[in-house]
């Protein structure tokens, strides 16, 4: 879905789930299926350079973290379903920030509010917020607030004065 969208060459790399399609062009079947297995590895292809999905070896490989080009402290998870419940508990764990996206309709009807609750309980998510992309919601707020956390620590690093 980013492939398709305007922002999609501001990324240097997009990793998601593939279709084949038909002589048409239309999706027939999901050729390449992303769990939260294959989550949590693309998480380490990003965390150390490796922009491909096929060099195994390369990302199985043990990399000092300060030699990681993408530190987990500067990765920002957002994760809308289950599948997404390990990957954020090992970005958090890592020093990442994670953000749980809920259907507003769903939290209205009580479905999901225990499941919430936990997500801050169990530490699997920093915060919990509607998924609400627009500018001025409370998603645009928080990842633009942990957008300036991660500019600040990385200024300090870096010794620029605050």
């Amino acid at each position: 879905m980013i492939a398709g969208t305007k922002v999609a060459a501001r990324f240097k790399r997009i990793f998601g789930s593939r279709y084949r399609y038909d002589d048409r062009g239309c999706a027939e079947w999901p050729a390449v299926a992303i769990n939260y297995t294959s989550k949590t590895q693309y998480l380490f292809r990003i965390n150390k350079g490796v922009e491909n999905s096929w060099d195994n070896d390369r990302v199985s490989r043990w990399v000092p973290i300060q030699d990681r080009p993408i530190p987990f402290s500067r990765i920002i998870y957002l994760g809308d379903g289950d599948t997404d419940i390990p990957p954020m508990k090992m970005v958090r764990h890592q020093g990442g920030h994670c953000i749980a996206v809920f259907d507003p309709e769903r939290w209205a009807r009580c479905e999901l509010q225990p499941k919430v609750y936990n997500l801050i309980a169990e530490d699997r998510a920093h915060f919990v917020v509607p998924a609400d992309y627009r500018d001025g919601s409370q998603l645009d707020v928080t990842v633009k607030g942990i957008l300036g956390r991660i500019a600040r620590d990385e200024a300090g690093y870096r010794g620029v004065d605050r």
